[in-house]
Protein backbone atom coordinates (compact mmCIF):
# COMPACT_ATOMS: atom_id res chain seq x y z
CA UNK A 1 0.00 0.00 0.00
CA UNK A 2 1.04 3.51 -0.65
CA UNK A 3 1.58 6.01 2.10
CA UNK A 4 -1.46 8.05 1.03
CA UNK A 5 -3.71 4.96 1.11
CA UNK A 6 -2.54 4.18 4.64
CA UNK A 7 -3.30 7.72 5.76
CA UNK A 8 -6.72 7.57 4.10
CA UNK A 9 -7.55 4.26 5.81
CA UNK A 10 -6.38 5.61 9.15
CA UNK A 11 -8.64 8.64 8.70
CA UNK A 12 -11.62 6.41 7.92
CA UNK A 13 -10.88 4.33 11.00
CA UNK A 14 -10.82 7.46 13.18
CA UNK A 15 -14.09 8.65 11.65
CA UNK A 16 -15.78 5.32 12.43
CA UNK A 17 -14.52 5.43 16.00
CA UNK A 18 -15.81 8.97 16.46
CA UNK A 19 -19.24 8.01 15.09
CA UNK A 20 -19.50 5.06 17.48
CA UNK A 21 -18.15 6.80 20.57
CA UNK A 22 -20.45 7.96 23.36
CA UNK A 23 -21.07 11.67 23.84
CA UNK A 24 -19.50 12.93 27.08
CA UNK A 25 -21.88 13.86 29.88
CA UNK A 26 -21.16 17.56 29.70
CA UNK A 27 -22.44 17.67 26.10
CA UNK A 28 -25.16 15.05 26.35
CA UNK A 29 -27.80 14.16 28.86
CA UNK A 30 -25.89 15.72 31.75
CA UNK A 31 -26.06 19.17 30.18
CA UNK A 32 -28.70 21.69 31.19
CA UNK A 33 -32.03 20.24 30.18
CA UNK A 34 -34.06 22.53 27.98
CA UNK A 35 -37.79 21.74 28.14
CA UNK A 36 -39.47 20.61 24.99
CA UNK A 37 -41.55 23.30 23.29
CA UNK A 38 -44.73 21.26 23.66
CA UNK A 39 -44.09 20.73 27.35
CA UNK A 40 -43.35 24.43 27.84
CA UNK A 41 -46.56 25.36 26.01
CA UNK A 42 -48.57 22.98 28.21
CA UNK A 43 -47.03 24.49 31.35
CA UNK A 44 -47.80 28.00 30.16
CA UNK A 45 -51.40 27.05 29.33
CA UNK A 46 -51.82 25.48 32.78
CA UNK A 47 -50.68 28.78 34.31
CA UNK A 48 -53.12 30.69 32.07
CA UNK A 49 -50.35 32.36 30.06
CA UNK A 50 -50.93 33.35 26.45
CA UNK A 51 -48.16 34.27 23.99
CA UNK A 52 -48.45 37.94 23.04
CA UNK A 53 -46.10 39.33 20.40
CA UNK A 54 -45.50 43.08 20.27
CA UNK A 55 -43.08 45.17 18.21
CA UNK A 56 -41.47 47.93 20.26
CA UNK A 57 -38.85 50.62 19.71
CA UNK A 58 -35.30 49.49 20.48
CA UNK A 59 -34.81 52.26 23.06
CA UNK A 60 -37.96 51.26 24.93
CA UNK A 61 -36.92 47.62 24.99
CA UNK A 62 -33.50 48.50 26.40
CA UNK A 63 -35.21 50.55 29.14
CA UNK A 64 -37.46 47.61 29.96
CA UNK A 65 -34.51 45.21 30.13
CA UNK A 66 -32.51 47.49 32.42
CA UNK A 67 -35.54 48.02 34.67
CA UNK A 68 -36.12 44.26 34.83
CA UNK A 69 -32.48 43.72 35.84
CA UNK A 70 -32.73 46.40 38.53
CA UNK A 71 -35.88 44.80 39.96
CA UNK A 72 -34.49 41.28 39.63
CA UNK A 73 -37.51 40.09 37.65
CA UNK A 74 -37.95 38.66 34.20
CA UNK A 75 -38.95 40.80 31.25
CA UNK A 76 -42.30 38.98 31.07
CA UNK A 77 -43.13 39.73 34.71
CA UNK A 78 -42.13 43.37 34.39
CA UNK A 79 -44.17 43.86 31.22
CA UNK A 80 -47.24 42.24 32.80
CA UNK A 81 -46.87 44.46 35.87
CA UNK A 82 -46.54 47.64 33.81
CA UNK A 83 -49.53 46.72 31.64
CA UNK A 84 -51.66 46.08 34.73
CA UNK A 85 -50.67 49.46 36.21
CA UNK A 86 -51.37 51.22 32.91
CA UNK A 87 -54.79 49.62 32.50
CA UNK A 88 -55.72 50.29 36.12
CA UNK A 89 -54.89 53.98 35.66
CA UNK A 90 -57.61 54.31 33.01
Amino acid sequence: MKRTELAKNKGKKIDRQMDQSVTPGRFGQGAAVVPDRREQRKRDQALGLVPFAVKLDNGLVSQLRSLAQENGTSLNELTAELLKKGLAAK
